[in-house]
């Protein structure tokens, strides 16, 4: 191969070709990352706890797990009782979600697809939940154009996620106490994960008062925002240490739940 069709082929990528690779290799390590895999016990009750503050009961609803990763929203909404399907854009973190899936007898159907363009059908969701997806989105506005597109009527949105680039001085000097230059990212990943993150939308970090407000304009209603994480960081502390604890406690975290009218 020439130089120059390496560098066609690099011209004819673009930014969710990177973003799609960066957490494909992130896939093997990914739940071993703090906060990324949900434990047992008190941490689940907590998280199941937030699924019903603001989507009521399952009753047997389709929901969509947007950007799903390795499972862990899915399957816990599976154990909700709803009728799950999950889509991620890295086929390895999908390998490790079905994987799960099948070690825990859970029926549900994972998909490779781009959480900006589903490809699903229209009015084919009740409810659509994401996690940590907001804040790596290309084109949020088209995103969330497409998710009211992929609910009926009456559908339910959840988004939960963070300002993960914009500290306070509390986040400031833990984040240097602990080494971490405000980033979980260790090794060769850490520039990867800089420049797709100088390359969103959200690159100055999701706020989610931006957030709600772009979600009202794409005709969400009933946005709420609700910061009220407290029982899930003090569930997940004891795996954290203290320092990591404070820094998440001193994070930017939200959910915001909408309706599609």
């Amino acid at each position: 191969m020439t130089q120059n069709d390496i560098s066609l082929l690099r011209t004819n990528r673009d930014l969710r070709d990177d973003i799609r690779d960066y957490w494909s290799d992130r896939a093997a390590t990914f739940d071993f990352d703090p906060g990324h895999r949900i434990g047992s016990g008190a941490e689940r009750a907590a998280w199941m706890a937030l699924f019903r503050r603001h989507l009521g009961d399952a009753r047997g609803r389709r929901l969509l797990d947007l950007a799903s990763g390795t499972g862990e929203i899915a399957l816990l909404c599976h154990d909700l009782g709803y009728r799950v399907t999950g889509l991620d854009w890295a086929e390895p973190m999908l390998d490790r979600a079905r994987a799960k899936a099948k070690a825990a007898g859970a029926t549900v159907t994972f998909l490779q697809a781009d959480a900006e363009r589903t490809m699903l059908p229209a009015r084919s969701q009740d409810v659509i939940v994401t996690r940590h997806l907001v804040w790596t989105l290309v084109d949020p506005v088209a995103a969330f154009a497409e998710w009211v597109r992929v609910l009926a009527p009456g559908g339910r949105l959840l988004v939960i996620d963070g300002d993960f680039v914009t500290r306070g001085w509390v986040g400031s000097v833990l984040s240097r106490l602990l080494g971490m230059a405000g980033r979980a990212v260790e090794g060769g990943m850490a520039q990867r994960h800089a420049d797709i993150l100088a390359q969103v939308h959200f690159s100055a970090g999701a706020r989610a008062e931006k957030v709600a407000e772009m979600l009202l304009g794409s005709g969400f209603v009933d946005v709420k925002i609700d910061k009220a994480f407290g029982a899930i960081h003090r569930a997940q502390a004891g795996g954290f240490g203290w320092r990591k604890s404070l820094l998440r406690r001193s994070e930017h975290r939200y959910a915001i739940s909408a309706y599609r009218p």
